[in-house]
Protein backbone atom coordinates (compact mmCIF):
# COMPACT_ATOMS: atom_id res chain seq x y z
CA UNK A 1 0.00 0.00 0.00
CA UNK A 2 1.48 3.27 -1.21
CA UNK A 3 0.65 6.24 1.81
CA UNK A 4 0.17 9.33 0.59
CA UNK A 5 1.92 12.06 2.92
CA UNK A 6 -0.84 14.49 4.59
CA UNK A 7 0.14 18.32 2.80
CA UNK A 8 -0.37 16.21 -0.36
CA UNK A 9 -3.95 14.97 0.36
CA UNK A 10 -5.75 18.02 0.14
CA UNK A 11 -3.82 18.86 -3.46
CA UNK A 12 -5.14 18.17 -7.11
CA UNK A 13 -3.91 17.28 -10.46
CA UNK A 14 -4.37 18.87 -13.93
CA UNK A 15 -1.97 16.81 -16.17
CA UNK A 16 -2.82 15.84 -19.37
CA UNK A 17 -0.40 13.52 -21.78
CA UNK A 18 -1.07 13.63 -25.92
CA UNK A 19 0.34 11.35 -28.99
CA UNK A 20 -0.89 12.74 -31.92
CA UNK A 21 -0.82 14.26 -35.41
CA UNK A 22 -0.83 17.91 -35.96
CA UNK A 23 -4.04 18.88 -38.02
CA UNK A 24 -2.14 21.82 -39.75
CA UNK A 25 0.96 23.98 -39.01
CA UNK A 26 1.86 26.04 -36.19
CA UNK A 27 -0.26 29.53 -36.09
CA UNK A 28 1.97 32.14 -34.52
CA UNK A 29 0.30 35.23 -32.71
CA UNK A 30 3.06 37.90 -31.14
CA UNK A 31 2.22 40.48 -28.49
CA UNK A 32 3.75 43.36 -27.38
CA UNK A 33 6.86 42.97 -25.19
CA UNK A 34 8.27 40.26 -27.43
CA UNK A 35 6.47 37.37 -25.98
CA UNK A 36 4.09 34.82 -28.27
CA UNK A 37 2.15 31.86 -28.33
CA UNK A 38 1.51 28.92 -30.97
CA UNK A 39 -1.70 27.63 -31.31
CA UNK A 40 -2.38 24.24 -33.33
CA UNK A 41 -4.67 21.43 -33.40
CA UNK A 42 -3.41 17.63 -32.38
CA UNK A 43 -5.50 14.65 -33.73
CA UNK A 44 -5.87 11.21 -31.31
CA UNK A 45 -7.31 8.44 -32.56
CA UNK A 46 -8.71 5.62 -31.41
CA UNK A 47 -9.63 2.54 -33.29
CA UNK A 48 -11.60 -0.45 -32.60
CA UNK A 49 -14.00 -3.33 -34.39
CA UNK A 50 -17.35 -2.99 -34.15
CA UNK A 51 -18.19 -6.32 -33.30
CA UNK A 52 -21.89 -6.90 -35.32
CA UNK A 53 -20.23 -5.72 -38.77
CA UNK A 54 -16.63 -6.55 -37.71
CA UNK A 55 -16.08 -3.19 -39.60
CA UNK A 56 -13.01 -1.03 -38.10
CA UNK A 57 -13.73 2.11 -36.58
CA UNK A 58 -11.48 4.56 -36.34
CA UNK A 59 -12.36 7.85 -33.84
CA UNK A 60 -10.86 11.04 -33.87
CA UNK A 61 -10.79 12.87 -31.12
CA UNK A 62 -9.07 17.10 -31.50
CA UNK A 63 -7.07 19.00 -29.31
CA UNK A 64 -6.49 22.46 -29.17
CA UNK A 65 -2.91 23.00 -28.18
CA UNK A 66 -1.42 26.06 -27.05
CA UNK A 67 3.01 26.30 -26.23
CA UNK A 68 4.25 29.56 -25.03
CA UNK A 69 7.49 32.01 -25.93
CA UNK A 70 10.45 29.85 -27.11
CA UNK A 71 8.80 26.69 -27.05
CA UNK A 72 6.21 28.48 -29.44
CA UNK A 73 8.94 29.40 -31.82
CA UNK A 74 10.43 25.82 -31.64
CA UNK A 75 7.26 24.05 -32.85
CA UNK A 76 6.85 26.84 -35.66
CA UNK A 77 10.11 25.96 -37.17
CA UNK A 78 10.38 22.27 -36.95
CA UNK A 79 6.67 21.00 -37.23
CA UNK A 80 4.02 20.72 -40.32
CA UNK A 81 0.73 19.70 -40.42
CA UNK A 82 0.65 15.45 -39.71
CA UNK A 83 4.11 15.11 -37.87
CA UNK A 84 4.11 13.05 -34.78
CA UNK A 85 4.18 15.28 -30.80
CA UNK A 86 4.21 13.77 -27.59
CA UNK A 87 3.04 16.72 -25.20
CA UNK A 88 2.28 17.03 -21.63
CA UNK A 89 0.57 20.04 -20.74
CA UNK A 90 -2.85 20.98 -18.55
CA UNK A 91 -6.80 21.32 -19.25
CA UNK A 92 -7.71 25.11 -19.34
CA UNK A 93 -10.90 26.37 -20.39
CA UNK A 94 -12.12 29.98 -21.20
CA UNK A 95 -14.27 32.06 -22.20
CA UNK A 96 -14.71 35.56 -24.63
CA UNK A 97 -17.45 38.06 -25.81
CA UNK A 98 -17.61 38.47 -29.74
CA UNK A 99 -18.61 41.38 -30.92
CA UNK A 100 -21.95 40.52 -31.14
CA UNK A 101 -22.20 40.38 -27.79
CA UNK A 102 -22.03 36.25 -27.91
CA UNK A 103 -19.89 34.15 -25.53
CA UNK A 104 -16.98 31.63 -26.57
CA UNK A 105 -15.70 28.84 -25.09
CA UNK A 106 -12.86 26.99 -25.69
CA UNK A 107 -11.30 24.33 -24.03
CA UNK A 108 -7.50 24.05 -24.31
CA UNK A 109 -4.44 22.27 -23.67
CA UNK A 110 -1.45 24.71 -22.28
CA UNK A 111 1.59 22.31 -23.03
CA UNK A 112 4.49 22.44 -20.53
CA UNK A 113 6.64 19.73 -22.42
CA UNK A 114 6.94 18.07 -25.56
CA UNK A 115 8.95 15.60 -28.05
CA UNK A 116 9.09 15.63 -31.38
CA UNK A 117 8.15 11.55 -32.72
CA UNK A 118 8.57 12.51 -36.62
CA UNK A 119 8.55 15.21 -38.45
CA UNK A 120 8.36 15.62 -42.13
CA UNK A 121 11.42 17.87 -42.45
CA UNK A 122 13.32 15.67 -40.26
CA UNK A 123 12.23 12.56 -42.68
CA UNK A 124 13.34 14.54 -45.28
CA UNK A 125 16.85 15.09 -43.83
CA UNK A 126 17.46 11.74 -42.95
CA UNK A 127 16.01 10.43 -46.19
CA UNK A 128 19.21 12.51 -48.12
CA UNK A 129 21.59 11.58 -45.47
CA UNK A 130 20.46 7.74 -46.03
CA UNK A 131 20.75 7.96 -49.83
CA UNK A 132 24.35 9.64 -49.47
CA UNK A 133 25.30 7.14 -47.40
CA UNK A 134 24.22 4.43 -48.86
CA UNK A 135 26.11 5.85 -51.86
CA UNK A 136 29.26 5.97 -50.15
CA UNK A 137 29.06 1.81 -48.35
CA UNK A 138 29.04 0.41 -51.31
CA UNK A 139 31.47 -2.57 -49.88
CA UNK A 140 29.51 -5.59 -49.83
CA UNK A 141 29.71 -9.01 -50.37
CA UNK A 142 26.91 -11.11 -51.98
CA UNK A 143 28.05 -14.09 -50.26
CA UNK A 144 28.01 -12.63 -46.84
CA UNK A 145 24.48 -11.76 -47.30
CA UNK A 146 24.74 -8.20 -47.68
CA UNK A 147 26.76 -7.28 -44.30
CA UNK A 148 30.06 -5.12 -45.07
CA UNK A 149 33.10 -7.55 -45.96
CA UNK A 150 35.04 -5.94 -42.66
CA UNK A 151 31.85 -6.64 -40.45
CA UNK A 152 32.86 -9.22 -37.67
CA UNK A 153 30.73 -11.57 -36.96
CA UNK A 154 31.40 -10.83 -32.65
Amino acid sequence: MVEIPPKTMNGTLNKVMLIGHLGDDVKMHYFDGGNCIGRFQLATNEVYINKTTNEKITSTEWHNLVVRNKAAEICEKYLSKGDKIYVEGRIKSRQWQTEDGTTKYTTEIQVTEFTFLTTKKETAYTKQNQDVESAKNTNFDAANEGLPINDLPF
